[in-house]
């Protein structure tokens, strides 16, 4: 059984104990977490699918800790004017343990 699941505005396909890298969503490590908005829901008798959302339907996840991506480098440059500029970013993430999908 799987399910395509909307997790801090982005999209994923999610199973029972994957672990998924989100936007960083507030919280404790080691508290749960539900999210209702199930686009899809899959198992052996079928597919549901959500007008948005399937009604009733619901992911429970358990944060497993706080970390950030890898830097992204961002460089600028106008030639023949001695002009640079470097940046970086990296993005706070969230990793979840999907823990279980209710119909």
């Amino acid at each position: 059984m799987y399910a395509i699941v909307d997790i801090a505005g982005q999209q994923f396909k999610v199973e029972k104990d994957d672990i998924v890298l989100a936007n960083r969503i507030t919280g404790d490590e080691g508290s749960d977490i539900e999210f209702d908005k199930v686009m899809l829901l899959s198992g052996d008798d079928g597919a549901t699918v959500g007008a948005p959302y399937v009604d009733g339907a619901k992911v429970t996840a358990t944060i497993v800790g706080h970390e950030k991506g890898d830097k992204v480098l961002v460089f600028k440059k106008k030639r023949r004017k001695t002009y640079r500029v470097l940046n970086g970013h990296r993005q706070p993430l969230t990793r979840l343990e999907i823990k279980d999908i209710v119909a």
